[in-house]
């Protein structure tokens, strides 16, 4: 679950979409070895945990095999969490600020209103180019399927449009 609770985040749904991105970038395993994600590095795995030691900001770590500084539940980039982190006034780069981060690229996605309306493949696909393990990304990497992610979703407590 994400530290930001559904009143804050705007719904439930917010909240679940939020668990999926954070199920398909970090993955179960490495949620529940970790703290929750949030302290993750890019190129981490369950056998080779990479993780940064505080939140005070982004840690700012290249890993050079995946030329990336993606760091935290929803492996944002240093220059991303930099911005965020001024524009929304934010602290930190801990658990509520990355949560409020990835919650503002969804809004600037316009991928709100479809999450909250329960139209998980439409909002996927509007954010999908963002983070890496979505379908159709394009980075290269891994990504998991719609089907998956939506029963991500649904576990995390997300409702679909009927």
């Amino acid at each position: 679950m994400p530290v930001i609770n559904a009143m804050e985040a705007g719904g439930s749904n917010r909240c679940a979409f939020l668990d999926t991105i954070a199920s398909s970038e970090i993955g179960a395993s490495m949620l529940a070895l970790t703290d929750n994600g949030y302290n993750v590095l890019v190129g981490s795995t369950p056998g080779n945990l990479l993780t940064f030691p505080s939140y005070v900001a982004h840690p700012n770590i290249l890993n050079a095999k995946f030329d990336s500084t993606a760091a935290g539940r929803y492996q944002e980039l240093h220059m991303n969490a930099v911005n965020y982190t001024k524009s929304l006034k934010l602290a930190d780069f801990g658990p509520l600020s990355q949560d409020k981060i990835a919650l503002e690229q969804i809004k600037e996605c316009g991928a709100l209103a479809h999450i909250d309306a329960g139209n998980f493949a439409q909002a996927l696909a509007l954010v999908a180019h963002i983070w890496a393990s979505f379908p159709g990304a394009g980075y290269g990497q891994h990504e998991n399927t719609v089907a998956s992610l939506q029963a991500a979703y649904v576990a995390a407590g997300g409702t679909l449009a009927a």
